[in-house]
């Protein structure tokens, strides 16, 4: 009878400790395409670690976003990884809500784009990791551009973009000249047109924090995209951002689209990609300054400072933003395929400058832009296309919304503006910005 009970006992114990063994990490990521690739590949980590499963949550950008800030800022202890961005994760450092991640020789933090790890980082100290980077630049069917004639140059003006939409301008045979975001988001639509704003010359803040939304740049920004998309882009393009316009771009339906460099690979892919032998790139467009033309951003894995599995998620991130899950992509799609925008070692590698005729473009425009000087008068916050405060994903959330409206023609630009400068004065006094 006793052997029965501590062989029972053992058995149980055994039990147990298998059970104990298989730890679950819930992962919160973004439905784009790069992310996609990272769960089915995700097997291979699988295999390699098997007492760790993993269970993906994937989100739409703007609900991601809402999803991990409610998360992290409640503790609520959902997620396990977390993917963020450049605006969150300077912010949720400082606040000590991500744990700082150390890696080893073998991963080789140095290797990572300075403007990559300097974005993550806060006093020196990574708090996120980049799976991919990215800047923006102008994406064009260099077919078009040469029937009509027009040389595209290295550094367009919004002046060249204009009359080159003008030329190439052909609904009736279901090509628009450009394709630009119009769904409201602070990282929707306002990505794009916080560039346009600083090139015209503004800024979200002046250095005594007070909105500049009304402010001649702001109008002359505004206006000139209602303006041009009225004219040139497709219908309902108060509905489209990144994806929409992917899908679009690959049917061969925009003329041009100035956007995430990380479009590259998937508008060249002859597999997605209708025109994929008939796009060329250069650097996004400038008006007044080339400070702040192009934005600067990179998704990257976090891991929230109260996880309890922080040695699995460290070995999950590790693993997803190595060198050796870039080669794996590589060896399983091709070196046009890989996540790029983070290592110096991808852009140095031969077969991927052979397979990425985006590479160099893409690599000028992310050395080009600067979080610390995005603007010609001085500002008083970090960021290209967004403003490094807990205040601004509500205030470009807002004024997202009021600019998607002007697009949509339910209100004027003006109207339009004038409401987001309420709300944005509203919320940074409510903040205790200025009285």
């Amino acid at each position: 009878m006793k052997l029965k009970a501590s062989l029972a006992l053992a058995f149980g114990l055994m039990a147990g400790a298998s059970f104990a063994a298989d730890t679950e990490l819930v992962i919160a990521t973004v439905n784009n395409g790069h992310m996609i690739e990272m769960q089915k590949l995700s097997k291979n980590f699988e295999q390699a670690n098997p007492d760790i499963k993993l269970k993906w949550v994937t989100l739409e950008e703007g609900v991601l976003r809402q999803r991990v800030t409610t998360d992290i800022a409640t503790k609520g202890g959902q997620f396990d990884v977390m993917t963020i961005g450049m605006y969150e994760t300077p912010i949720w450092g400082k606040k000590g809500w991500l744990q700082e991640l150390k890696t080893d020789a073998k991963y080789d933090a140095d290797d990572i784009l300075p403007a990559m790890r300097n974005g993550l980082s806060v006093d020196g100290k990574m708090f996120a990791v980049p799976f991919y980077g990215e800047s923006s630049m102008l994406m064009y069917r260099k077919d078009l551009a040469d029937k009509a004639g027009i040389k595209v140059a290295d550094k367009p003006t919004w002046t060249d973009i204009k009359a080159l939409a003008a030329k190439i301008h052909d609904p009736k045979n279901g090509v628009y000249g450009i394709c630009l975001r119009g769904k409201p988001g602070w990282g929707d639509n306002m990505a794009f047109l916080s560039t346009l704003v600083n090139t015209n010359g503004g800024q979200w803040f002046d250095m005594q924090w007070k909105p500049q939304l009304e402010s001649k740049p702001w109008k002359d920004s505004i206006n000139f995209y209602v303006d041009l998309l009225k004219n040139y882009g497709p219908p309902g393009s108060s509905a489209n951002s990144f994806n929409e316009i992917l899908a679009l771009y690959n049917e061969g339906k925009c003329g041009m689209w100035i956007d995430a460099t990380i479009a590259a690979s998937f508008i060249t892919d002859p597999k997605q990609s209708k025109v994929a032998d008939k796009v060329a790139f250069a650097q996004a467009p400038t008006a007044v300054t080339p400070k702040g033309a192009n934005w600067l951003w990179a998704w990257a894995l976090a891991i929230p400072s109260g996880s309890k599995k922080v040695d699995a998620a460290s070995k999950f991130v590790t693993w997803a933003t190595s060198k050796e899950y870039i080669e794996l992509v590589a060896k399983t799609n091709g070196w046009g395929h890989v996540p790029t925008g983070t290592r110096k070692s991808t852009y140095a590698n031969p077969e991927f400058q052979k397979a990425a005729k985006f590479a160099a473009a893409e690599k000028a425009a992310i050395d080009s832009a600067n979080p610390n000087d995005s603007t010609l008068p001085k500002s008083p916050y970090v960021g290209v296309q967004f403003a490094a405060i807990p205040e601004f994903q509500a205030i470009g959330a807002t004024v997202g919304q009021e600019m998607s409206a002007a697009l949509a023609g339910k209100k004027s630009v003006d109207a339009a503006l004038k409401a987001s400068q309420v709300a944005a004065e509203r919320e940074m006094k409510k903040a205790g910005y200025y009285k």
